[in-house]
């Protein structure tokens, strides 16, 4: 099976050479797809850096201006022609190497799409947030779908493509992963959680933090709308 691994990146120069060292490791990968969300920064310079080193490997996808996760994920997805996709932030670092276990339940046939249920200390040196908008997205997933989840937001997955297809890609913003549960679930597809020793950037819970976290809060209640309004609850 032939698997891209997707890796939306927004302002990301001081973690995604390390990211990319990690998922070019990766065995089971045959490409990673970068989408440079409108970046600002040194972004794209650190990316072409890496695929210098790694001629063949990485693919780099630039959007003009900032479209929001969802947006650079389907523009990875139309770059990309794969039997199954490894979705990493591009934050992630060396951690990024556990990707391989995420795609071997997928790979084997045990499961359709695989979470990562992060473990442990998910952001040392900084202080995670109040654990609002995940709170509300396990209660969204149940209420639509029946089923308990843990990580119904986290950005790491392994899925086929044949889930996304019959979800029609991803939702916009920061709603693309809690909609992806709900669909591949309400669908009838396995979804699995592998907890896993993952660890991204945090942003605290000062104003950047809260900011960020609205944002998010808004992405993720305007997703579980359109996953009611298309018919994916019970």
């Amino acid at each position: 099976m032939r698997v891209a691994a997707l890796i939306p990146a927004f302002n990301e120069e001081y973690w995604i050479a390390e990211t990319l060292q990690a998922a070019s490791a990766l065995q089971t990968v045959d490409e990673i797809v970068v989408v440079d969300d409108g970046s600002v920064d040194g972004t794209k310079a650190a990316v072409e850096e890496c695929r210098s080193r790694v001629p063949g490997r990485i693919r780099l996808v630039e959007l003009p201006v900032n479209q929001g996760k969802g947006a650079a994920l389907n523009a990875g997805l139309s770059a990309a022609q794969a039997d199954v996709y490894l979705l990493l932030d591009a934050d992630l670092g060396v951690t990024a190497s556990y990707g391989a276990e995420l795609l071997a339940p997928v790979l084997t046939g045990e499961a359709h799409m695989a979470v990562a249920r992060f473990t442990g200390d998910q952001a040392p040196g900084g202080r995670m947030g109040f654990g609002l908008v995940r709170r509300v997205a396990v209660c969204g997933v149940k209420l639509l779908t029946g089923c308990a989840v843990t990580s119904p937001l986290s950005g790491q997955r392994a899925v086929l493509a044949e889930v996304l297809e019959r979800l029609g890609g991803f939702a916009e913003g920061f709603g693309a992963e809690v909609s992806l549960t709900v669909g591949a679930l309400h669908h009838g597809f396995t979804v699995v959680e592998v907890p896993l020793p993952m660890r991204h950037r945090a942003y605290g819970r000062g104003l950047r933090g809260i900011c960020h976290r609205s944002r998010q809060l808004l992405h993720v209640l305007l997703g579980l709308r359109g996953c009611w309004r298309r018919g994916w609850h019970r």
